[in-house]
């Protein structure tokens, strides 16, 4: 894999995390914290969403292989759960898919824990992140891939610490129209990344269902001259 490739995975799995999601909850969590607890909420968020994503991308295979499924399977599945979200957020609902219930919501103003759960997992690190850590971590063995994809958890979470830490300053500029606007672009290109994990896993389940092969495409074109 090359530079693009990883580029690509790191502006999906940031799509999917989407660090604007957790502005408003972060914000109603926070909001009779001083400056000091919100910079410590705001990292515990982050720290969260970085672990989650690195171990998923290392020990997710395995993980899975405990349970008899492997990756090719979850490809499917979890192309499938990244689509209805892209669907959710297409349509610029705020909660992306309702990841978390009102119950839920109600709880995580009431607890100090609020940054971790649910705010770092499930809205942020939700199961369509976990499944796409997963999914492309099984792109390659090599230890140099794994170790990539780890450092791209390890960015994501650097992002959501910045957004959460401007969360006040980004909610006033964008507003509820910029937000939707912005989820709706996220939303397409998950759309993109969904139908490629499809794709993807059916083509590896079925290989006759894959591009032919570039020598066949060769023979079979017309001769030039």
């Amino acid at each position: 894999m090359n530079k693009v490739d990883y580029a690509q995975i790191f502006v999906s799995m940031l799509a999917i995390v989407n660090p604007l999601l957790g502005i408003p909850m972060f914000l109603s969590v926070s909001d009779s914290m001083d400056s000091a607890h919100r910079r410590r909420a705001a990292r515990a968020t982050a720290i969260t969403v970085s672990v989650v994503l690195a171990t998923s991308a290392l020990a997710g295979a395995f993980i899975l292989g405990l349970f008899g499924i492997n990756v090719m399977d979850f490809s499917i599945a979890g192309g499938i759960l990244v689509l209805l979200m892209a669907v959710n957020m297409l349509g610029a609902r705020g909660d992306s898919g309702a990841r978390l219930s009102a119950d839920e919501r109600l709880e995580a103003t009431q607890r100090q824990s609020a940054a971790i759960v649910p705010l770092g997992v499930p809205l942020l690190a939700g199961p369509g992140a976990i499944s796409m850590a997963i999914i492309v971590a099984d792109l390659s063995d090599s230890i140099r891939h794994k170790l990539t994809i780890v450092a791209i958890a390890a960015l994501i979470g650097l992002l959501t610490y910045a957004t959460l830490r401007a969360a006040r300053g980004i909610s006033r500029l964008l507003g509820v129209t910029g937000m939707n606007i912005v989820n709706r672009i996220m939303g397409l290109l998950l759309a993109a990344v969904a139908v490629s994990f499809i794709v993807t896993g059916v083509q590896r389940l079925f290989p006759i269902l894959g591009p032919a092969p570039a020598t066949a495409t060769a023979a079979a074109s017309p001769n030039p001259q």
